[in-house]
C-alpha cells in the first residue's frame, strides 16, 4: 500500500530516542509556561516529588499547587491523548490498508461525540462530570461492536467491508448528533463546545485513565506489529506465511478503537492527529510498523501537546484544541500529499 524509500533499521530507530527527548523538554518546557511563569529547575525539582517525594520545601508553594495540581494534569492528559489518537491511526491505516484511515473512519469518534451529547442533553454534567466521559466512551463501544456486526457477515473482516460499515454508522450517529443539537436548545453551545474539544480542568484521573489505556492498547499493537507488516502484502500471502488475518485484525482493531475511544471520551473530537502524524513519521522511519507505530506515538503527543500549550499560554485567549489542530493541520496535509503525489508516491 505504501511505497516509501527504504530506511535502514539503525536509522530509522535513532528517531524513537530522539522523539522521546523531544518529548520530554516540550513536557518541562510547556509547564512553566502560562500565566504564572515557573523555572524549568522548579518544574523538575516538582516532578521528582510527584515521582518519588523529593523534597520541595524550598520552592514557592504556589510552584508546586500550579505544577502539580493544574498544569501537569492537562498537560499529560494531551500527551497521552496524542499519543493515543496517533498510535490508532497507524493500526487503522495498517489494518484498512487505507492512507485516510483514522478514528473517525470506523465511526469511533461519532459514536463518542453521540454519546457525550446524549449526556449534555440529560444536563449530567452538571450532576456529574465524568458521566460524559462514561457515556463517551460507552457510545463508542458499542459503535464498534455495530461495525463489527455489520462487516462480520464478511469472514475475516475485510478492510472494505469494515470501512464500508464505519462510513455507514458514522453517517447515522452524524444525524444523530443534528437531531440532538437541534433537541437541546440552550444547552447546545455546551454541546458544541465539547465536540470541538478541550483539555481544560483535566485531574489526575484523566491522566490514569488516559495512559494507562492507551500504554496498554500501544503494547498489544506493538505485539502484532511484525505480523501487520506481513498483512500489507495481502490476506493471501500473510495467510501462507502463517498469519491468522482474521484473528490479527480483530484484536488491533478492537485494542486501537478502544484506545481511540478512550481519549476523544476525555478530550472530545480531535481531529487530524491520527490521520496526519504516521504519514509524517513515515518520511522518518519507513514503512515498518516495528518503528512507525512507536514513533507516531511520540509525534502524536508532541503535535497535541505543542498545540494544548499554544492555544494555552501563547494566544489571547484560549481555541477549542480540536479547531486549533484542524486548522494546522489541514493544510500541512495537503502540502504534504501534494508533495507525496508529485513525487510519485514517495513518502
Amino acid at each position: 500500500m505504501y511505497k516509501t524509500a527504504p530506511h535502514s533499521p539503525a536509522r530509522a530507530g535513532f528517531w524513537i530516542p530522539l522523539l522521546a527527548g523531544a518529548l520530554f523538554c516540550l513536557t518541562v518546557a510547556a509547564t512553566g509556561m502560562g500565566f504564572i511563569p515557573i523555572p524549568a529547575t522548579d518544574v523538575l525539582q516538582v516532578m521528582a516529588h510527584k515521582l518519588w517525594g523529593a523534597d520541595v520545601s524550598g520552592l514557592d508553594p504556589l510552584f508546586v499547587s500550579v505544577v502539580s495540581e493544574v498544569r501537569l494534569p492537562r498537560i499529560l492528559t494531551s500527551a497521552s491523548v496524542g499519543f493515543g489518537l496517533a498510535v490508532s491511526g497507524a493500526v487503522f491505516q495498517g489494518i484498512l490498508l487505507n492512507p485516510l484511515a483514522d478514528p473517525f473512519t470506523l465511526g469511533v469518534s461519532s459514536g463518542a461525540a453521540f454519546g457525550a451529547s446524549l449526556a449534555l442533553l440529560l444536563g449530567m454534567s452538571f450532576a456529574s462530570p465524568p458521566s460524559v466521559c462514561l457515556f463517551a466512551f460507552a457510545g463508542a463501544t458499542l459503535t464498534l461492536l455495530a461495525v463489527m456486526a455489520i462487516a462480520g457477515r464478511d469472514a475475516g473482516l475485510s478492510p472494505t467491508s469494515l470501512i464500508l460499515s464505519g462510513v455507514i454508522v458514522s453517517a447515522i450517529l452524524s444525524a444523530g448528533i443534528s437531531f440532538l443539537k437541534y433537541m437541546a436548545d440552550e444547552r447546545v453551545s455546551v454541546i458544541i463546545f465539547w465536540l470541538m474539544g478541550s483539555f481544560a480542568s483535566k485531574t489526575w484521573g484523566d491522566v490514569l485513565f488516559t495512559a494507562c489505556i492507551g500504554l496498554a492498547g500501544f503494547a498489544v499493537c506493538l505485539h502484532f506489529a511484525r505480523d501487520l507488516n506481513v498483512m500489507s502484502m495481502g490476506d493471501r500471502s500473510a495467510r501462507s506465511l502463517g498469519v491468522h488475518t482474521g484473528r490479527v485484525r480483530l484484536v488491533l482493531l478492537a485494542a486501537a478503537s478502544l484506545v481511540s475511544a478512550v481519549c476523544v471520551s476525555v478530550s472530545g473530537i480531535i481531529g487530524f492527529v491520527g490521520l496526519m502524524v504516521p504519514h509524517l513519521m513515515r518520511f522518518l522511519t519507513g514503512p515498518d510498523n516495528r518503528l512507525l507505530i512507536p514513533a507516531s506515538g511520540l509525534c502524536g503527543a508532541i503535535l497535541l501537546l505543542a498545540a494544548d500549550t499554544l492555544t494555552r499560554a501563547v494566544l489571547p485567549q484560549e481555541v477549542p484544541i480540536g479547531v486549533l489542530t484542524a486548522l494546522l493541520g489541514g493544510p500541512v496535509f495537503c502540502v504534504i500529499f501534494r508533495r507525496r503525489h508529485m513525487g510519485g508516491g514517495r513518502g
